[in-house]
């Protein structure tokens, strides 16, 4: 049984909603809005089905970040509405990432982050407010480069504490909040 269709403009504007109304407006990734402004994020939004089918896409788009010119593509998220829709399943795809990483030679040169609808750390009750600092429209990988990590670290002393302030925002913003704020005008 085939997913439906994919309309990737809606995708890309949702994935763009989320991150100017939450990751930038509630500054829970300080270092987004520069590469935002800066039009340095690759909105890729993958068709694949199935775990193989998304594999083989995230090693094509991990190359093609280490390709790029840094000043022209910083970032990338890969989106993937149709697989690993389930967060358990996504959630052990991403030994298969780091693999993935490794067999390309750039672990140490590229990360993968994770956001997904229905993201959940460890040891946290599903409807805690604290798994939204990752949670996004549609599971999505974020490929990193390690150089962009280390320059926004070094720009922002404090980032060791931007986790507990995200979980700190968003106890005060609460889930009507934060469902108010991801509302489409």
């Amino acid at each position: 049984m085939s997913s439906p269709a994919i309309d990737r403009d809606v995708v890309i504007a949702d994935t763009v909603h989320w991150m100017e109304k939450a990751v930038i407006g509630l500054n829970l990734c300080p270092f987004a809005k520069a590469v935002h402004v800066k039009k340095q994020i690759r909105y890729v939004v993958s068709e694949a089905e199935t775990p193989e089918e998304l594999l083989e896409k995230l090693m094509e788009e991990l190359q093609h970040l280490a390709d790029a010119d840094p000043e022209r593509i910083d970032t990338t998220l890969l989106i993937h509405p149709n697989v690993l829709t389930d967060f358990f399943d996504y959630n052990e795809f991403l030994d298969v990432a780091d693999a993935a990483l490794e067999e390309l030679g750039l672990d140490g040169f590229l990360q993968v982050a994770s956001f997904h609808p229905d993201y959940q750390f460890a040891d946290t009750d599903k409807n805690d407010i604290s798994n939204y600092t990752n949670r996004s429209p549609y599971p999505t990988l974020h490929l990193l480069r390690e150089d962009s990590i280390d320059r926004a670290v070094e720009a922002f002393p404090e980032a060791s504490d931007i986790f507990d302030k995200n979980i700190e925002n968003l106890e005060k913003l609460g889930h009507d909040g934060w469902d108010k704020l991801m509302e489409k005008p």
